[in-house]
């Protein structure tokens, strides 16, 4: 015979458990993210736990004085390099840092499926590879929860294969990454498929004039190239957002700023045509414009 009273206590406690568990996790609780350790100078080491296998990363962490509700940026690498030597290269924290801005610098993993891969983003060109994605959206959230960092304004910036992965953070997860940053970066077809499903987050293509990996249809080198050219990506973004005023403007030595912005929301697209560049962080020198300031000038729009 049924012990009802024995029932209706099993389904309480089963109940207050439940209970229990929603109030200690919520859906933007980070997944995955274990073993975070400090090796010091502000670098940090941890394991991402990947569909089937473990991923290890490193990222440096540069704090504003205050990081509660602050606006947070992801810096990812290019092929081959790290955290530090990307740091090293671009130094944006400066900047970025006393304007109330955090800044963490992260490495890549080489891919598992691929012998003798280097540290990099699976930037969705592979059907095999690293679930990125996951795993800086929860690098993300592992920020926020730790830091107060705020869940509305953290953005993405990258170079080479850390900004083609940019591309496909800003079509993929616009929910976690308000605004994207990609210097020479290109996008993977099947991403670019995907663009006009939905609106996407704000983006800012920096693209050199002589970058022969960046396909553009403004030297014809998009007609021989797998990746979609940068000028037909860039507009796709501003269809989806529903960006519908745009504004030239000639800076530096030559080189051509374009701002797409609309009425409804504050989503832009903006890009950079420098002149006389190749697939390489912006020399002021040799193009007369600060690329690490017009980033932050991109993302102030954005807060």
């Amino acid at each position: 015979m049924l012990n009802l009273k024995k029932i209706s206590a099993l389904l309480l406690t089963i109940s207050a458990c439940a209970a229990l568990l929603c109030a200690c996790a919520t859906p933007n609780d980070p997944q995955g993210i274990e073993n975070v350790t400090a090796k010091g100078d502000n670098t940090y080491t941890l394991t991402y736990k990947d569909t089937d296998h473990d991923v290890g990363h490193e990222f440096i962490l540069d704090l504003p004085a205050e990081t509660k509700k602050a606006p947070l940026i992801l810096m990812l690498h290019g092929y081959g390099e790290s955290a530090q030597i990307f740091r090293q290269t671009v130094h944006l924290e400066e900047l970025a840092v006393p304007k109330g801005y955090g800044v963490a610098y992260v490495t890549g993993a080489p891919n598992p499926f691929s012998t003798g891969s280097s540290n990099g983003w699976n930037y969705g060109i592979d059907e095999q590879g690293n679930d990125d994605v996951a795993f800086l959206k929860n690098l993300a959230r592992y920020l926020q929860k730790e830091y107060g960092f705020d869940p509305d304004r953290t953005f993405a910036v990258g170079f080479s294969n850390g900004a083609f992965m940019t591309h496909r953070l800003a079509v993929e997860d616009p929910q976690t990454f308000a605004a994207c940053v990609s210097v020479s970066g290109i996008m993977a077809p099947k991403v670019y498929d995907e663009i006009s499903l939905r609106p996407r987050a704000s983006f800012f293509q920096v693209t050199g004039e002589k970058d022969d990996v960046v396909p553009k249809n403004s030297d014809g080198s998009a007609k021989y190239a797998i990746a979609p050219a940068i000028e037909d990506v860039l507009d796709a973004l501003a269809a989806s957002n529903e960006l519908d005023q745009v504004e030239e403007t000639e800076i530096g030595k030559a080189s051509v700023l374009t701002k797409m912005t609309g009425k409804k929301n504050k989503k832009q697209v903006w890009h950079l045509f420098n002149k006389n560049t190749r697939h390489a962080w912006p020399d002021e020198k040799l193009t007369g414009v600060n690329v690490n300031e017009l980033i932050m000038e991109f993302l102030d729009t954005q807060l």
